[in-house]
């Protein structure tokens, strides 16, 4: 019987304005694309259905999948549309899986080209495709049985049969160590690639900006190191939660290739050591390796530390480097910047001059005592494609000479100062051992419910402020700790307050002095609403004066202890001079902000807390508020 095909306006196989989601399913599955496909070239459908004619059922079956109406079906094959609806119900086609619609579709299109007896190479290579979809329809069924994975990818029970070598504890394949070295060329800016060139060097001094990555960096290069060359690596800091900091920053550079590094040291599989130390000269001894000695011109006794430390490289293959910020002249690794220590002892016809200028060393260079010499400033840094900074913004936060000495690595000059280099080294230790005992910087409650005093000093145009948390004596004439510091950005003193609000959860505060002057008042209003006995200064000549006596009282009996990685606050002290007021009749105290207030916000916000202690060594308590005005 001659089939007609029914055709709707447009040629297709619907009634005339009839859709073809009329009845039936969707066509939302492969079969359906691939039958849509053959509904396109009605010659092609012609011949499916001829190779078929015998099974006008599976036909029948295939073009309802592909949302033609019963009726239609009927008319198109000649038969009555009361069988086509029996076919349906009694084989229940809109029960099928997806995965059946799919085989049977593969199957009909397979028929059609091996029907053909003139093939194309194009045939042959879709009968191919089809046998491989089948393949893989059949692995999707095991899969639905069984629930393997490996019965889905073939290429996982390849690899589980294969015989295994268990990874090597801190291990990196070749392909890692690629990815590894592809990574760290990438991040660095151009001032760091200068600091990898001169990687060879014996001994390498960095003078460098506050913040430009000189850390995270040499932590990058020194796993390179270890990885490659199998060389020891060892990092002293000025405490070793800094030198930790190296650590954290390896530990995630290997993160980002699959590898999780661990112990303490840690061990790699080639035998490379990597020592993680703060500046107990002890810890240092009986030790090999390349150093790095981060913040050296922050730590106490350089010359008996960098003596050991030295020792560690004394085989001619091991290498040397020390970076930091500046700090004073008066510190003792002064000489070893400006080479007066290889000086020392040899005869005047030996002395090497070196010029210490930052036009002679912004490149770097050897110079004539064997050492590499680098200084970076925070103007070189953004000229070699440091975009971390808003330098304006910078200018703006910090009086001259502080950022002078912070980001264009200036000494400070501290002939002056309140507040010497030396007062402020004898302050400084290593707090991860010094106070292991009761303070625990990562637990939730640091200081479990011990008392703390807290000192705030607000941001007046601008620039920064200032919070620190400090542990008050056990005994009457004990040493405070600087346990916690955090400086503020921006004018948002609603903010600030809710920081506040944090610590006072964190921290059991029996007192809190807030400097109320300027956006102060704001951070103080605020702050009362949940800790009302906080007490409110107002500056005035007096109030100035008696903050930096009691701060000199404390510091130069050595009763004040923080980390030695606050190098910050150390600055912050040092830059606070004694000056005559405008009228020239009275003695005040600033540091680079204006004549009345002065800035070191982090200074002013420990003499606040410490305040609480009175001249006499009593404490006023913190229960009133009280208020000091001019």
């Amino acid at each position: 019987m001659a089939r007609k095909k029914p055709t709707g306006d447009d040629g297709s196989p619907f009634a005339a304005g009839e859709a073809a989601t009329t009845e039936g399913p969707q066509a939302a599955d492969f079969g359906a694309l691939v039958l849509a496909q053959a509904n396109e070239q009605g010659a092609a459908l012609q011949a499916a259905v001829a190779a078929n004619s015998s099974q006008p059922k599976q036909v029948a079956r295939y073009l309802y999948w592909q949302s033609w109406r019963p009726k239609l079906i009927a008319e198109y094959l000649g038969v009555p549309a009361s069988t086509v609806y029996g076919w349906r119900d009694a084989e229940e086609w809109d029960k099928f899986k997806p995965l059946e619609r799919v085989n049977g579709a593969l199957e009909l299109r397979m028929v059609q080209l091996i029907m053909k007896e003139a093939k194309s190479g194009a045939d042959f290579k879709e009968i191919d495709l089809l046998g491989r979809q089948l393949e893989r329809t059949a692995r999707v069924e095991r899969y639905q049985e069984t629930g393997k994975e490996g019965d889905l990818n073939p290429a996982i029970a390849r690899r589980n049969a294969a015989p295994k070598r268990k990874a090597k504890r801190n291990e990196f394949t070749e392909e890692q160590t690629e990815q590894l070295l592809e990574i760290f060329h990438a991040g660095n800016f151009g001032y760091q690639n200068r600091w990898f060139e001169a990687q060879k060097e014996r001994t390498r001094i960095l003078l460098k900006s506050r913040q430009i990555g000189a850390t995270y960096y040499f932590a990058r290069e020194a796993l390179i190191r270890a990885v490659l060359e199998g060389r020891n690596q060892i990092f002293l800091s000025a405490s070793k939660a800094q030198a930790h900091q190296f650590k954290n920053y390896m530990v995630a550079f290997a993160n980002e290739v699959g590898v999780d590094l661990g112990g303490d040291p840690m061990v790699l599989w080639n035998g490379a050591e990597l020592h993680f130390l703060g500046t107990n000269a002890k810890t240092a001894q009986g030790r090999s390796g390349d150093f790095y000695f981060d913040e050296f011109f922050w730590t106490g006794n350089f010359k008996e530390l960098n003596k050991v430390a030295s020792a560690m490289a004394t085989h001619k293959h091991w290498r040397k480097t020390y970076f930091s910020t500046p700090s004073a002249k008066s510190h003792e690794a002064y000489s070893f910047w400006t080479g007066e220590d290889r000086n020392r002892g040899r005869d005047k016809t030996k002395h090497v001059q070196i010029d210490l200028s930052h036009k002679a060393l912004a490149n770097g260079l050897r110079c004539a005592d064997g050492r590499f010499r680098h200084i970076v400033t925070i103007d070189d840094a953004l000229r070699l494609g440091c975009n971390l900074f808003d330098l304006a913004e910078l200018l703006e936060e910090y009086p001259d000479d502080e950022f002078s000495n912070l980001f264009r690595c200036e000494f400070i000059d501290d002939s002056n100062s309140q507040f010497t280099l030396q007062m402020m080294q004898a302050c400084m230790v290593d707090s991860w051992e010094a106070w292991a005992d009761d303070f625990k910087p990562l637990a939730q409650r640091p200081f479990a419910w011990q008392p703390v005093w807290v000192g705030y000093d607000p941001s007046f145009t601008g620039d920064t402020a200032a919070l620190v948390v400090i542990a008050p004596p056990k005994v009457p004439g004990g040493k405070f700790r600087l346990l916690h510091r955090q400086q503020f950005r921006g004018a948002d003193f609603e903010a600030q307050a809710e920081y506040i609000r944090s610590i006072t959860q964190q921290y059991n505060v029996t007192f809190m002095g807030i400097d109320t002057t300027g956006l102060g008042q704001g951070v103080y209003q605020n702050v009362i609403k949940f800790y009302p006995q906080a007490r409110a200064y107002h500056y005035d000549l007096a109030l100035k004066a008696r903050l930096v006596l009691k701060a000199k009282q404390v510091i130069s009996k050595g009763r004040l202890e923080m980390d030695a990685d606050c190098t910050d606050v150390a600055a912050a002290f040092m830059a606070i001079k004694k000056v005559l007021t405008p009228s020239q009749r009275h003695v005040t105290y600033q540091s680079g902000r204006s004549d009345d207030i002065g800035h070191a916000d982090l200074a002013w916000a420990v003499m606040h807390a410490l305040d609480n202690e009175s001249l006499a060594g009593d404490v006023h308590g913190g229960n009133s508020s009280v208020e000091f005005s001019e």
